[in-house]
């Protein structure tokens, strides 16, 4: 019979432990907010498969969509035989591209390959090689994100030289005791030691900080990247991988800054579940590689496209991007509670735009020292509760939360009482 237990013992023979699991866990089905594993135990979701389910397990109407474009095909190959759910959702997104002027979208399927094909635009466009990143950033797991990612273990180590070109400046964060002037300071020391601004096609940038700890890239770094790029005709990437489609309260992480981009990153949330991913950016520049120069065999997948379309339908008819900002307030009022309780752990600096939301768990009140371990002991009884939840962040030390945009107020409510058992048990 078919368990849990069984389940670990055989994925632990057949695959490498390259590739990590959060919990011995396997799933048997999903529904909106929620998962029952094969041993018939059921979760709240707040971890949303990574910020891929701003919908929910299994949209009504997203499921209804991919239906009835299996019913007509599944596969041709956009660069073989191109077909209109493609076309249709890149002139949708066009028209949701935080930026003025006119849009231009290609579509991938992972945000590794979106953000891989984001620098190569950005060469084509400028004819420079070099790419800025940040400390704690993730871009991806291929050798070129990798590169980009700005943090060693696990996504360098082991894995020999990075692709050149790659560099890294501090990413500022209050509490880590970096500032924006810290910031800007390193930039100013790279231009002048290692790399000339003309040779710089682009800076890459999360608006907020995904694995590295949810922290929101402050304005006043945006808008003095957007003036470095207009100085020395640089591109600004904005990596939406984790923050596109309703999660931070704007359809883009970005818009919550008023800067603008010249090339955003999408993948995770745009199809609900299904692998797609895309880069949206400015006419001119999009139209700089050459012929036959991007694509890929599944890139843009019918079925993932039918899926994006009837994701983008239930965030405008849901309202989902209102809802994010409601679901936003409340968990940071709740978590402000947990914090006040005197036998949880101790929580520090609740933050987040929108419904991307996150704490970090230390040492002690009024600390500001990670404490890895008790984080992962929240976890741990958080999973015992029947709650999904994960962690990440430079010092392990950060919780996230994920849960899709659709979840009822009743489902919430669940998830947020059982996190606070959760803080509680893990201070025991």
């Amino acid at each position: 019979m078919t368990s849990n237990a069984s389940l670990q013992s055989r994925r632990v023979a057949a695959i490498p432990r390259g590739v990590a699991t959060a919990y011995p866990v396997f799933a048997k089905r999903a529904e909106g907010s929620e998962i029952w594993d094969v041993d018939d135990k059921r979760y709240v979701d707040f971890g949303g498969g990574i910020a891929v389910l701003n919908t929910g397990h299994r949209h009504p109407k997203v499921i209804a969509a991919v239906r009835e474009q299996l019913d007509a095909f599944t596969h041709t190959a956009f660069q073989i035989v191109p077909y209109e759910p493609y076309i249709e959702l890149c002139e949708k997104l066009n028209a949701l591209a935080p930026f003025k002027g006119e849009a231009k979208s290609i579509l991938f399927s992972t945000g590794a390959e979106a953000v891989e094909n984001a620098v190569k635009i950005a060469r084509a466009a400028t004819g420079r090689t070099n790419v800025i990143a940040f400390t704690g950033a993730f871009h991806g797991r291929t050798l070129m994100t990798s590169a980009l990612t700005g943090k060693v273990a696990p996504y360098k180590k082991k894995f020999g030289p990075m692709p050149g070109g790659i560099w890294h400046v501090p990413f500022p964060v209050s509490q880590l005791g970096t500032t924006v002037a810290d910031t800007l300071k390193a930039i100013e020391y790279l231009f002048r030691a290692d790399v000339d601004p003309v040779n710089v096609a682009a800076f890459i940038i999360e608006p907020v900080q995904g694995e590295g700890g949810f922290h929101p890239a402050p304005t006043e770094l945006l808008e003095a990247l957007r003036k470095l790029c207009d100085q020395h005709g640089i591109l600004l990437i904005a990596d939406e991988v984790q923050t596109g489609f309703a999660r931070t309260g704007k359809m883009f992480g970005i818009e919550n800054s008023g800067v603008e981009p010249d090339l955003l990153t999408i993948a995770k949330s745009l199809a609900g579940g299904f692998p797609l991913s895309g880069v949206i950016g400015r006419a001119e520049i999009m139209d700089a590689a050459e012929p036959g120069g991007l694509g890929g065999t599944y890139a843009g997948s019918p079925i993932a496209c039918a899926a994006a379309l009837a994701v983008l339908d239930v965030i405008a008819e849901e309202k989902l991007i209102d809802r994010a900002n409601s679901l936003g307030d409340r968990i940071k009022g709740e978590l402000a509670r947990f914090a006040r309780r005197n036998d949880t752990v101790a929580m520090s600096a609740i933050r987040g735009p929108g419904a991307m939301v996150a704490f970090d768990i230390v040492k002690g009140r009024g600390s500001e020292e990670p404490d890895a371990d008790a984080t992962k002991r929240v976890t741990t009884a958080a999973l015992a509760e029947g709650l999904v939840l994960l962690s990440c962040g430079v010092n392990a030390n950060t919780i996230r939360i994920l849960m899709p945009l659709t979840i009822s107020d009743e489902i919430l409510a669940e998830g947020l009482g059982k996190l606070e058992k959760a803080l509680v048990a893990a201070n025991a």
